[in-house]
């Protein structure tokens, strides 16, 4: 079977597209792992088949570099919305269904091979996320574990991620650990992902959560309160975070009204590699 693919990446974080509205496309686990080795395939830390799905632009589904189906990747929302611009299946402005539910994105801007997205993420619900001792737990479409440090440039993320990543406490699934730093502008996020098991230059999800326990934190103050490892507040609040990933920049918006977190976007570039075929 030849098979043909284009590669993309949201600032560093790399994945393999495939379009596959036909469904003829049958890969193995086996399959997805050698075309994500960067030895011996094409490389990439995830592959997204881009399907049809009735009522939408598209369907997303993604699998992880270890060959098993994952769930949601905003850089790779991302990316999947360029592929599906550039394929001319949408005009602009899509809707498309991932793992985690129903999705809207916009291309911005197109200059050359990048496309800036912008990505509507799933609502978080105060059942989403806890925050025992201020280390945030929250599902921004994937679990993560957020935690707040100081110098993260010479964290070794790969030893110190691993170690939580395989934490007894997160079994059976496990949970990807971001390593947070508050800067002047913004924020500096390394993240290491369960499933790539190694740090990822950039981690869309992982980001959004970044933002979203910052937000908590700030939200806890004045007139908000933790209540039950809940942060909860009577009237609605804006933010707009920057962050700085090692593959680039990002940025994560979000409302925050009674411990819930709505209408969050996540918005960078999503940049055209090269395509190709590959013989399987």
């Amino acid at each position: 079977m030849k098979l043909t693919f284009s590669k993309y990446h949201g600032t560093g974080n790399d994945f393999i597209l495939i379009d596959n509205r036909e469904a003829s496309i049958h890969l193995s686990i086996g399959d997805i792992v050698h075309l994500c080795d960067r030895h011996f395939g094409i490389g990439a830390d995830g592959l997204i088949f881009l399907i049809s799905e009735t009522g939408y632009d598209f369907g997303m589904k993604y699998y992880n570099s270890d060959g098993k189906e994952s769930t949601m990747c905003g850089n790779g929302g991302r990316c999947i919305t360029a592929f599906a611009n550039s394929l001319g299946i949408l005009d602009k402005h899509a809707t498309f269904l991932a793992i985690d539910g129903d999705h809207t994105a916009e291309v911005l801007n197109e200059e050359g091979n990048i496309t800036l997205v912008k990505l509507r993420m799933s609502d978080v619900s105060p059942d989403a996320y806890r925050i025992p001792n201020f280390e945030f737990q929250i599902d921004t479409g994937s679990p993560h574990l957020v935690l707040f440090k100081d110098h993260v440039r010479e964290i070794d993320v790969v030893i110190e991620g691993r170690k939580l990543r395989y934490d007894s406490q997160y079994a059976p699934d496990g949970i990807n650990v971001d390593f947070v730093e508050k800067m002047d502008n913004g924020l500096f996020v390394r993240t290491y992902e369960r499933g790539v098991e190694d740090e990822t230059l950039s981690c869309g999800t992982g980001v959004t959560a970044a933002a979203l326990a910052v937000g908590s934190s700030q939200f806890a103050g004045g007139n908000h309160v933790i209540a039950r490892n809940k942060v909860t507040k009577q009237t609605p609040q804006a933010s707009n975070i920057k962050i700085e990933t090692l593959g680039g920049q990002l940025a994560v918006s979000f409302q925050f009204e009674n411990g819930a977190f709505t209408n969050i976007w996540l918005e960078g570039p999503a940049e055209f590699v090269f395509s190709g075929e590959m013989e399987m």
